[in-house]
């Protein structure tokens, strides 16, 4: 007997894994949203008055290197400028006498055409290429010898104003060169300073105010050490003053004023620091040479300039002239450089101040050559 089929409904089989998807899905969108909005709501701390004024810093450095770079290639720019102008000029005053000597050949080309010997000399005289008839002994035989030393005129000239004008062409790509370092200079200063300007103008009342004492107490420290280095020298002159009259009494002479050279320098000194006094309260403008403002080694250039003593532009290159002396042994005169990089300079004015052209805002001024880190210092003269 056939088995009966069966008449219960088959089981629907329940799927247990969709909603365990589901919610597994909500909950990591859940937990990504809880941590975006964690995230706006928990910024960047911001910094503090101490750490703006550190980055200011920095930046106001950045851009004094930017403008040494600036100054630099300026002086590059107009000194190839000036050799480029000289090269085009040596190439005008050749072309002349190229096409003086071309006329020449010229002229005997149209006499020997006169004459009826218009070859081959009159090939040689207008061709191209000379050189090819130049060699044909027999070509030579026929010429008379100012027609020889017309050719090489002619040959020289062209010589000549070939190369200069090659040289001219090199000349032409390195200034566009310079010019490009110096529009990417120029660039680099205003970056830095617009950043600086940014950071300041972020800062609250209260915060301003905090970091004026932060300066305050800064320029008090400055102060204090250079007072220290003006009771040092002042002992070390009195020291030095008295062996020197003790000196002169062993040796029966009068007490000593010091040497020719010496006074000399002296008054080369009184002329650059009245310069410079006279220079107080202007600004300072990055890339400036005077009269109405000054960066940092503008100032030191004009004022050793109404010395009389011609010094180089930027600091790079005033840091290698004159003699190199201790802090300890400064002069009225002598020039301090600051920063590891060498991107600030300021007149030693005597007692551990100086006067110089501070940075973008500031006017020229007086202050304590202890403000800035010391890398080294000169005397031009």
């Amino acid at each position: 007997m056939p088995a009966l089929a069966s008449h219960r409904k088959p089981r629907t089989r329940v799927r247990t894994t969709a909603p365990a998807v589901g919610l597994t899905t909500a909950a990591l969108a859940s937990v990504t949203l809880l941590s975006t909005q964690s995230a706006m709501a928990a910024p960047d701390p911001k910094p503090g008055v101490e750490d703006v004024q550190k980055k200011v810093d920095d930046l106001y450095r950045q851009a004094g290197t930017a403008t040494q770079q600036y100054n630099q290639a300026k002086e590059a720019s107009a000194a190839q400028r000036a050799k480029v102008d000289a090269l085009l000029d040596d190439v005008a005053e050749r072309a002349d006498k190229l096409n003086e000597a071309r006329r020449t050949l010229g002229a005997y080309a149209a006499a020997q055409y006169r004459s009826g010997s218009i070859t081959p000399s009159a090939t040689f005289f207008l061709a191209d290429d000379p050189q090819s008839y130049f060699d044909q002994s027999q070509l030579m035989d026929r010429m008379t010898s100012r027609q020889q030393q017309a050719i090489t005129d002619f040959r020289t000239q062209q010589a000549k104003a070939s190369k200069k004008r090659a040289e001219a062409v090199r000349s032409l790509e390195t200034l566009t060169t310079t010019q490009s370092t110096l529009r990417t200079s120029k660039q680099d200063v205003q970056t830095k300073l617009g950043e600086a300007r940014t950071l300041l103008s972020k800062l609250t009342a209260e915060e301003k105010a905090r970091l004026a004492a932060i300066e305050r107490k800064k320029e008090a420290e400055a102060r204090r050490k250079a007072q220290e280095l003006a009771k040092q020298q002042a002992a070390a002159k009195a020291e030095a003053d008295r062996k020197a009259d003790e000196a002169a009494k062993e040796s029966g002479g009068g007490t000593g004023t010091g040497t020719g050279s010496d006074s000399g320098a002296t008054t080369k000194a009184e002329k650059v620091l009245a310069f410079a006094r006279a220079q107080i309260g202007k600004p300072y403008v990055w890339g400036a040479t005077g009269p109405a403002s000054y960066d940092c080694s503008g100032l030191t250039r004009a004022a050793w300039k109404a010395a009389g003593v011609d010094i180089p532009r930027t600091t790079w290159d005033q840091v290698k002239i004159g003699t190199r002396v201790a802090t300890a042994d400064l002069r009225p005169g002598d020039l301090v450089f600051f920063y590891d990089d060498i991107s600030h300079v300021g007149i030693y004015k005597g007692d551990g101040m100086m006067i110089h052209a501070p940075k973008p805002g500031a006017n020229v001024r007086e202050e304590s050559i202890y403000y800035m880190p010391i890398y080294g210092s000169v005397r031009p003269a």
